[in-house]
């Protein structure tokens, strides 16, 4: 049985963590001091009451039950405020079956009644002017006192947690302002992140937020141009080597053309001719992308042209149209790249396109000797050749899956080789779809 751990039931966001973070500390409070209030302050303010009250009403009883009192001449006593009582009920009296016996702390007032005075005192709340009508038996008939409802309980305690709560959501309003704010800047910051890793550009993009976050938008927007600097500087190299190299591969050309035909001059041909096109593929890993600029482009038609220009031999599975954001040149190179290592190796080849959520992925099967696995990662190394898989007397230079691969990585996705269906190697590139 599996563990429960505590990020198990936690939202995973940033953003929703941050919000319970924010929201649970105040709602425990809130529950606590809400508690606190009534379970103590509120039920002491009318325990003490309910003791006025009741010591009240035994004075009043006991005036009904002295042999002289008259009551016409005493039909109100002050006490504390007015309290109006009466030794016998008149005939216009409310019945007890009127009187609402349960109500709002009814049972502090009873407690305290039954424990001073005859636990058969009967207590009810009037329905129409809401006042405490108190009951008992006199030798006159059946005494009653009516006291305020406002004397008898603490009848607006309600307010001080409307406040609370007014000022809570007034806090938690604020704190959502201000943590909005904060993950705008996190999640901008994610966003130039992955574009910067897809090979595009956000140029209106700026460090903002919090301190901490404006150092990791520096430190983005510094590694960028440092990387980009050392790009630059890759190609400028290569073109100076490039310039210096074709020059005497020229001259050796001219030199071996003005010669005798024979085995040797004509197998030193065809390695100046290896060397020209190991040159001029090298150049092409190295420059990467330079010159291409991201566009929306439909990799579903970009297969479908690479796999014309091989012939109607290949066949290509999947919708009609992709959209997705990248380099047209360098993704065509990619897939024209699978292509021909999946012709040049294999007598049959097919080609399928997947549309999925967040991904786009071109598949290329074959039916060819395939690469056994524990050497796929091999075959993505510059110029890698697997004997025991390719042949030697192809062309080439190794540099296809890894042009491939570093094209597919710029986009944000990558290059994957497993066991075909058709016997062979398969070979995945997905890459990254626009969001819909």
């Amino acid at each position: 049985m599996a563990q429960l751990r505590f990020r198990d039931i936690t939202p995973r966001g940033l953003y929703a963590r941050t919000l319970l973070l924010l929201l649970g500390p105040v709602l425990l409070i809130l529950g606590l001091m809400t508690w606190y209030y009534y379970a103590n302050q509120v039920a002491e303010v009318n325990r003490k009451l309910a003791q006025a009250i009741t010591r009240d009403a035994g004075l009043i009883r006991a005036t009904c039950f002295n042999p002289e009192y008259d009551e016409s001449d005493h039909t109100r006593i002050q006490f504390q405020i007015e309290t109006y009582f009466t030794c016998d009920l008149s005939g216009s009296a409310l019945e007890n079956a009127e009187l609402k016996q349960e109500f709002p702390y009814d049972d502090v007032l009873k407690t305290e009644l039954s424990r001073r005075l005859d636990p058969a005192v009967f207590v009810g709340l009037a329905r129409g002017d809401s006042r405490v009508h108190i009951r008992f038996p006199t030798p006159q008939g059946t005494g009653e006192i009516i006291v305020d409802r406002k004397r008898a309980f603490m009848i607006n305690s309600h307010i001080f947690i409307v406040w609370v709560i007014a000022f809570s959501l007034l806090m938690v309003a604020l704190a959502i302002a201000f943590l909005n704010q904060q993950v705008r800047s996190i999640l901008r910051l994610s966003e130039a992140a992955r574009a910067f890793g897809r090979g595009r550009d956000l140029p209106d993009f700026r460090p903002s937020g919090a301190t901490e976050v404006r150092d990791a938008a520096r430190a983005l927007i510094d590694m960028k141009q440092r990387l980009t600097s050392f790009a630059e500087q890759r190609t400028a190299m290569l073109a100076g080597v490039s310039h210096d190299l074709r020059t005497p591969l020229t001259r050796l050309k001219l030199a071996l053309a003005m010669m005798d035909e024979s085995d040797d001059i004509k197998a030193a041909k065809d390695d100046l001719d290896d060397m020209a096109m190991m040159l001029d593929e090298y150049l092409a890993f190295a420059r990467g992308e330079e010159g291409d600029e991201p566009a929306l482009l439909d990799i579903a038609q970009t297969t479908r042209d690479v796999a014309a220009g091989f012939g109607p031999h290949v066949p290509v599975i999947g919708p009609a149209t992709i959209r997705i954001m990248g380099r047209p040149l360098a993704l065509k190179r990619a897939v024209t790249n699978l292509v021909s290592n999946a012709i040049k190796y294999a007598g049959t080849a097919r080609l399928t396109l997947v549309d999925g959520p967040h991904w786009a992925e071109v598949v290329v099967d074959d039916d060819g000797p395939g690469i056994p696995p524990e050497r796929h990662e091999d075959a993505f190394r510059p110029f890698s050749r697997l004997d025991d898989a390719r042949s030697q007397n192809e062309s080439g230079t190794g540099l296809g899956l890894t042009l491939a691969r570093d094209t597919a990585r710029a986009h944000g996705g990558d290059v994957r080789l497993s066991k075909s269906p058709l016997g062979g190697l398969r070979a995945v590139l997905r890459v990254p779809t626009e969001p819909r």
